[in-house]
């Protein structure tokens, strides 16, 4: 309904009947170029609009299939090299030798290892390792969902030192 009106009001409320697809083309270039709506919402204004003519007005228009519909841009994510990788790795490690501890170097293994996001790594806890199905289980991820990931072979003896240190600290306080 909402964009029923505003296709309306754009057309000084001419009856829908009397306008055609260069009407409805005029609209849809509107709400892009001066409305600047996403493609997602030209979409919804255009659904809209086909709805209108074709269900509720019973008009099945050939100039209907001829009118173009917004293509969003296909992102792809942005990766790092293996060299890349290495490379920050060794930083996070170099940083963490600084600070006296070996945790970020772990994390960032942890993160790019299993594909954690940052935070589902660093909220992780002692319970959430399962060794003996080498895998870890990540609560409230993205969408506050649960999931369970693959624990690599590699990130085992570091991950059981680091649990032996952090025990120890435990047990000192």
């Amino acid at each position: 309904l909402h964009w029923v009106r505003a296709y309306l009001r754009f057309h000084d409320l001419r009856h829908p009947a009397e306008l055609a697809g260069a009407e409805v083309q005029a609209f849809l270039s509107w709400l892009a170029n001066e409305g600047q709506v996403a493609p997602g919402t030209h979409r919804q204004a255009l659904s809209a609009l086909l709805f209108l003519y074709q269900k509720v007005l019973r008009l099945d228009l050939p100039w209907m299939a001829d009118i173009g519909r917004p293509r969003t841009e296909k992102r792809l994510p942005v990766v790092l090299g293996v060299d890349e990788v290495a490379r920050v790795l060794a930083q996070l490690d170099a940083h963490a030798q600084a600070q006296g501890g070996t945790a970020h170097g772990l994390v960032g293994r942890l993160l790019y290892g299993t594909g954690m996001r940052l935070l589902e790594g660093l909220r992780l806890r002692v319970k959430d390792i399962e060794f003996d199905r080498r895998a870890v289980i990540v609560r409230e991820g993205k969408g506050f969902k649960d999931r369970v990931v693959m624990l690599p072979a590699v990130l085992e003896a570091p991950l059981r030192q680091q649990l032996e240190r952090a025990r120890q600290v435990w047990q000192q306080d």
